[in-house]
């Protein structure tokens, strides 16, 4: 018995999210669908977690369980040729029995991006949320500090989030901006914020993000977020940013 693992990037505009669900594609099932075909066997991809429908991947981890004796340096091409041309399996290891491609993940780095433009760019229409509205990029960038560290983030996730704890840590979180702007009329050109974290609950990223765009938009108070934060009620934090704009960017692991 193998243990294989995979880096995979996907765009998720035409999946219902990663995990399989009954009568609906997903990128999960793909990947399932693609190793049976190249080895015969039905596997389980475990990975390294969920991304919701519309929801893009650059650097999403999976393991599975297999029998088959092709080297591993054959896996990535061999799989790609068997797989729609909006997921692509960027490298292949042999990982240890034990290893999991969530259990054994450290730190996760979502990326969500806001093209802050007058026009939209019809080229990245899937992959970028476009806000034509001026952002004060200034004080988005002064709430950043406030999600820094442990903290309970029921007001940042969904109502229908299942898990017994909403508390999370948060090591790095940034706004870079990419490109030419038109900082002169208060727009910014393309801005990628940043989270990295030791795990995320669902919309947790998403929702940050709409509330920093309505910091942006004048709405909100830097201030507000440790508020927020305390309150642990999602009516407290703003609107959740619309899926296309996310991308799990890394998952990261030991080093061995």
């Amino acid at each position: 018995m193998r243990n294989i693992f995979l880096v995979v990037s996907y765009i998720g505009t035409n999946y219902n999210g990663f995990q399989i669900q009954p009568n609906r594609v997903t990128v999960q099932g793909k990947l399932q669908e693609a190793i049976h075909m190249l080895t015969g066997e039905t596997v389980k991809v475990e990975g390294s977690g969920r991304t919701d429908a519309g929801v893009h991947a650059r650097g999403q981890t999976v393991t599975f369980r297999t029998e088959s004796r092709i080297p591993i340096e054959r896996w990535a091409l061999a799989l790609n040729a068997r797989l729609p041309a909006d997921i692509v399996v960027r490298e292949a290891k042999e990982a240890p029995l034990d290893f999991h491609a969530r259990r054994s993940a450290k730190r996760k780095t979502y990326r969500y991006t806001i093209e802050n433009t007058r026009i939209p760019d019809v080229f990245y229409r899937h992959i970028r949320y476009h806000h034509p509205r001026p952002l004060n990029l200034k004080a988005m960038e002064e709430a950043l500090p406030h999600f820094l560290g442990e903290h309970d983030f029921t007001s940042f996730c969904s109502k229908s989030s299942a898990k017994r704890s909403h508390v999370r840590t948060i090591y790095d979180i940034r706004l870079e901006r990419e490109g030419p702007s038109d900082s002169a009329d208060g727009r910014h050109g393309v801005l990628h914020l940043y989270v990295t974290g030791n795990g995320f609950l669902y919309h947790m990223v998403r929702i940050i993000a709409g509330t920093l765009i309505e910091i942006g938009e004048g709405k909100r108070l830097p201030s507000d977020i440790p508020r927020i934060l305390a309150a642990r009620d999602r009516l407290a934090a703003g609107p959740t940013a619309e899926a296309h704009g996310l991308m799990l960017w890394e998952v990261e692991y030991d080093s061995d």
